[in-house]
């Protein structure tokens, strides 16, 4: 049976592009597992791995595909297996630091049109995760819509709402109850005709819950929220995209116990600051000693929560490290702390002396 990969999301471009290379098969990736892929194509779904000129090819780690891409690929003689040849230029592509100390980054999903960012109404609800998820959201070429789930375990939905308001400028924000099913038909409003969503957020938020929900049957395992200390489990355990049966295709991806931001947009994300800091009179301005500041006379004036300042500082920090290796981190570290090496030195043997005494 013939394919029709407009239902995952194939567009008249994606057409075009493939059109230049007839010799070639388009897919999309639909699994990952470490570097075995699954990928859908016309003619069905196949394996996948990467031929090795490709691998030689992509020297950087967020160059491979990852679930969302739109890959060309050669079928075998016995359709059991593609070769992925060619990875076709990403929309968009929802990315975040890997865990540890690599500085490396780590495709969370490519070519997804809105980001539902996935938070529960009990103890895991936190206003500042909910401002790393949005900064790295509008970095990454989609539109974020904040969901918050198990809202029949909140007695206080209202509150929660005005906590999150500052925070979720020019955002959609929905709220859901898997046992009684509110929300769901709010999230199926935003997928539509061929379009691609992504659920992100913390493990036990309620994530594959709301999936089935949109999928209309139980697909995917899902797993209550330990009541001891409201902390999730690990449910799924790898990226898969699932097409939905009123139309648009979705992305199901794991749990983030730590969300490292790789790179994000402060401007979208902290637009309220970001508005008072063109009213400052240093075009510098950092907002913090400067005169004539707007940002700190907006806090001044309690227009401004110092709280949102300061993540808004620390975020602008962990980005301009980003991009550095290890060492490089680490240089830029003992410049903002002491000015040079040397002068850490000088510190240290201070320190040391006096202990000595």
């Amino acid at each position: 049976m013939k394919i029709n990969l407009k239902q995952y999301g194939l567009t008249e471009h994606l057409e075009q592009l493939a059109a230049a290379t007839p010799q070639l098969a388009l897919a999309r990736v639909t699994e990952q597992h470490r570097e075995a892929y699954q990928v859908i194509s016309a003619s069905g779904v196949l394996p996948a791995e990467v031929v090795g000129k490709l691998r030689h090819e992509l020297t950087v780690a967020t160059d491979f595909p990852a679930v969302g891409d739109w890959v060309l690929v050669t079928i075998s003689p016995d359709h059991q297996l593609a070769l992925i040849q060619r990875v076709l230029p990403r929309q968009s592509v929802l990315e975040r630091a890997a865990v540890g100390k690599t500085g490396a980054g780590q495709i969370i999903a490519a070519n997804v049109d809105t980001i539902f960012i996935c938070m529960s109404l009990n103890a895991n609800f936190n206003v500042h995760r909910i401002e790393r998820y949005l900064t790295m959201a509008w970095d990454s070429g989609a539109v974020p819509v904040v969901v918050l789930t198990k809202a029949d375990l909140c007695a206080d939905v209202s509150t929660k709402l005005d906590e999150l308001a500052t925070v979720t400028l020019g955002v959609d924000v929905v709220t859901c109850s898997a046992q009684t099913g509110t929300g769901i038909d709010a999230l199926k409003a935003y997928v539509t005709g061929n379009q691609t969503v992504s659920f992100i957020g913390s493990s036990g938020v309620g994530k594959s819950t709301l999936i089935n929900g949109l999928l209309g049957h139980d697909v995917l395992d899902t797993q209550a929220i330990r009541t001891d200390d409201d902390k999730g489990r690990h449910t799924t355990t790898s990226r898969e995209l699932l097409r939905l049966p009123t139309g648009g295709v979705v992305i199901d991806t794991p749990g983030m116990r730590e969300l490292q931001v790789q790179g994000g947009d402060l401007t979208k994300a902290f637009t309220d600051i970001t508005t008072l800091a063109d009213q400052c009179k240093f075009r510098n301005c950092t907002h913090q000693t400067e005169p004539g500041c707007a940002v700190q006379a907006a806090i001044a004036a309690g227009e401004l929560d110092a709280s949102r300042l300061a993540s808004y500082h620390k975020l602008q920090l962990e980005l301009s490290y980003s991009d550095m290796s290890a060492r490089e981190r680490e240089n830029a570290k003992i410049q903002r702390f002491f000015g040079s090496k040397k002068e850490m030195k000088r510190t240290m043997d201070h320190v040391q002396r006096i202990r000595r005494r």
